[in-house]
């Protein structure tokens, strides 16, 4: 069982908001939203009445400037922050399915000024009690109202791990914004094990990617021989929603380079810098996102 109330958060509204999950034994989650407010104590208590007003509460309310945290339901219940997807009553998927209301702005996603504490890291350590893990399994945040559009029902009904409002299928939000995926968790890093030891990350050897993609004629089976490697990556582009998963074979061949070219462009790069060939910036950043680190 994991944590229903946070000890440090602030009680908001009479403590009920939904009911019973619908989907109890499919994976945890937890939904990022904004307010499409600005921040600070004002802020928090305006936007608090408001979605007691709606009937539209999440479970947490998040300043990410002051640090202040707001609770309005037990962690367990479903909340409020979502339409339903047709008959599907999207609050009630998942053993938990925790939705956060940060203050700030879509489009000035809130990772780039804000300055997470104990409060936020308190937060983090309730999700992770309900063994919900540091992935996005729906790939990327929109970018804009327009690119509001990654919205697959078959990972939201199966798959346990954060999402943004724009991912949620019946949704037409574009909320939190192009938010630091990886800033997320790595504001409230995960404590460390009875035993000293910290989870163990797979690493991935940036060279052993550079031979494979590039099919070196001097590695045997042509550049298969770095398969794990190569497995970790397509993974991520995988759940990026640049590469189908039954390509995901640990063979970095043309559909792969072809993932990793978007990959390369979604993050800024263009022309010859977009050849989807692995480089340290890249592959980095998407460890970050995904879990695993990178020897250069």
């Amino acid at each position: 069982m994991g944590t229903n109330w946070i000890e440090k958060a602030q009680r908001l509204g009479d403590g009920t908001i939904g009911g019973a999950m619908d989907h109890p034994s499919v994976p945890g989650r937890v939904v990022w939203h904004t307010t499409e407010s600005g921040t600070g104590d004002d802020a928090f208590k305006a936007v608090a009445a408001l979605l007691i007003r709606k009937t539209a509460e999440p479970h947490l309310l998040y300043d990410p400037k002051t640090d202040r945290l707001g609770q309005f339901g037990p962690l367990n219940h479903s909340a409020r922050a979502l339409l339903n997807d047709g008959s599907t009553r999207t609050n009630r998927v998942g053993k938990v399915c925790i939705q956060i209301e940060v203050l700030g702005w879509a489009a000035k996603p809130f990772t780039k000024t804000w300055e997470p504490g104990p409060n936020y890291q308190a937060m983090m350590a309730a999700i992770r009690s309900w063994k919900i893990p540091d992935t996005f399994p729906a790939g990327r945040l929109a970018t804009s109202a327009a690119d509001a559009t990654n919205r697959p029902r078959s990972v939201w009904m199966s798959k346990g791990g954060h999402y943004g409002h724009a991912n949620i299928p019946g949704n037409d939000h574009w909320d939190p914004g192009d938010i630091d995926r990886s800033a997320l968790f790595e504001a409230a890093p995960v404590e460390k094990s009875g035993n000293g030891s910290a989870p163990v990350k797979p690493v991935v050897d940036l060279s052993n990617l550079i031979a494979a993609a590039r099919r070196d004629p001097g590695l045997p089976q042509g550049g298969k021989t770095h398969g794990s490697d190569v497995l970790v990556v397509e993974k991520a582009l995988v759940a990026e929603g640049l590469l189908p998963a039954q390509w995901a074979d640990g063979s970095f061949g043309s559909r792969t380079v072809e993932a990793y070219a978007a990959l390369q462009r979604r993050y800024g790069f263009s022309g010859a810098e977009a050849n989807g060939i692995p480089g340290q910036t890249t592959l980095k950043k998407l460890g970050r996102q995904h879990g695993f680190t990178v020897k250069a």
